[in-house]
């Protein structure tokens, strides 16, 4: 095997790692909570757009729970980035604008991974690099 092999075997590792890590961290610390305890976190959210709270939490849980399961399985990977980073632009920009960069801290690096994944792909180690056509690539 060849340096440049090996150099694609380790960014497949590494995309895989920052999926499966980063999707299942959304998942379990915002996503399971909120689906997990629905009515608890109707009294929580803000609603922003108006939209209502019913429909914003279900907005809000396909986000951090659908998405984040289809990261981690490497489908439909760009395509699912994109709910999760509205959501986080949204928490840090029109629901809590007055928080520091330091006090954002989490919200922004999920901001960071999602879009590096949103950038990058999933790698070949997903079930993206299975699907024919376009499909592969979103």
């Amino acid at each position: 095997m060849n340096a440049v092999q090996r150099n694609g075997q380790a960014q497949d590792l590494g995309l895989l790692f920052l999926r499966v890590t980063g999707g299942l961290f959304l998942l379990f610390v915002h996503g399971l909570p909120k689906l997990l305890d629905f009515t608890a976190q109707l009294q929580l959210i803000e609603d922003p757009f108006h939209l209502g709270t019913h429909l914003t939490l279900i907005l809000a849980i396909f986000a951090e729970v659908l998405c984040p399961l289809l990261i981690v399985a490497g489908l439909l990977v760009r395509l699912a980035c994109l709910p999760i980073l509205f959501v986080l632009l949204v928490a840090l920009l029109l629901v809590h604008p007055q928080w520091s960069v330091a006090e954002g801290q989490f919200g922004w690096l999920l901001l960071i991974l999602f879009t590096t994944v949103l950038i990058a792909g999933p790698g070949r180690l997903a079930l993206n690099a299975r699907l024919p056509g376009v499909l592969r690539y979103v």
